[in-house]
């Protein structure tokens, strides 16, 4: 069992990316612990959905889904085929595959997120492309145009938490300019 430092969790992101990112690399698996911390980080709504698409597939328990899973990404030929992996035999949806993904391999992906779609100005319906082929080319123009961003200093990882950064700050002050009410759509 892993010995946890429980003051690490409290920023789960630097957890994930110096301690679960480092043991998937020396290991070539996880534990559902650090699997669900993952999953918590991008969308904590959606732990008990993906819990229970994991026992689907038959494992007696988590942990047996998520080392078989892992370990077959870190099997996988090449990024596409680890991406292929968790959309057509694990049933994730983009958003989350490309944040596993992204703890996992952090030089070759980023998370698809609605917020760097808005801050480059465009991708918006990637997630809803039901042909792989399809759906992995404009995912590898969608890092390529992370990869574009500026400022040019910064890793992929950094550019994607910049973009963030960038959308929710604008939304930030168009919500107080806007005093936080909902514009009246007119009929």
């Amino acid at each position: 069992m892993i010995e946890i430092d429980y003051l690490k969790l409290y920023d789960l992101e630097t957890y994930l990316f110096e301690k679960v990112s480092r043991r998937f690399s020396d290991l070539g698996y996880l534990t559902a612990f650090d699997f669900f911390c993952i999953v918590i980080w991008k969308a904590n709504r959606s732990k008990s959905i993906i819990a229970k698409r994991l026992l689907a597939q038959e494992y007696p328990n988590l942990d047996d889904a998520v080392v078989a899973l892992t370990k077959s990404l870190a099997n996988a030929v090449d990024d596409k085929a680890r991406m292929k992996a968790l959309i057509e035999d694990w049933g994730f949806r983009l958003p989350m595959a490309s944040a596993i993904l992204t703890v996992l391999y952090p030089d070759s992906f980023t998370v698809y997120d609605w917020r760097v779609c808005e801050a480059i100005g465009g991708f918006f319906n990637l997630h809803n492309k039901t042909n792989f082929d399809s759906l992995w080319n404009d995912y590898e123009a969608f890092v390529a145009a992370v990869n574009k961003a500026e400022p040019s200093e910064y890793s992929l990882r950094d550019k994607d938490r910049w973009l963030w950064g960038k959308s929710f700050c604008q939304q930030l002050k168009q919500d107080i300019a806007e005093k936080f009410q909902k514009k009246k759509v007119d009929d």
